[in-house]
């Protein structure tokens, strides 16, 4: 019984540690997927901007307001708008983007087979 009572404690004592890890590994996740507007071709979380900076500052408060990391892009595509994600959705803008390379997949595949296939029959 004594020793279930000190594995309470530890996991007591060592809680708020993981919570924290997982804030952090949640904010890390967030800035890996936002692009940094001053500095081009950069996540904000590799970038070092003023711009950045702010954006990582706002997304930590953001989470410890309770926002979800969907609430948090919402806000940030509401203000930056779509272009600020590296992710973006499927929606009537960007189904091109996201059917494209299905597309190509396709026509490659029916070049090759037309080009292998076909001629050696």
């Amino acid at each position: 019984m004594k020793v279930l009572k000190y594995i309470i404690i530890v996991l007591m004592i060592l809680n708020p540690n993981l919570s924290i890890a997982q804030s952090e590994n949640l904010q890390n996740k967030i800035t890996k997927n936002l692009r940094c507007l001053i500095c081009q071709g950069q996540s904000v979380y590799d970038s070092d901007s003023q711009f950045a900076n702010s954006l990582k500052v706002l997304v930590e408060q953001k989470l410890s307001d309770g926002l979800s990391e969907k609430q948090i892009y919402n806000y940030l595509k509401d203000r930056y708008g779509e272009w600020i994600l590296y992710d973006t959705e499927f929606n009537k803008n960007t189904y091109f983007l996201w059917l494209l390379p299905i597309l190509m997949f396709i026509i490659g595949g029916a070049i090759i087979f037309k080009l292998f296939i076909l001629k050696k029959n």
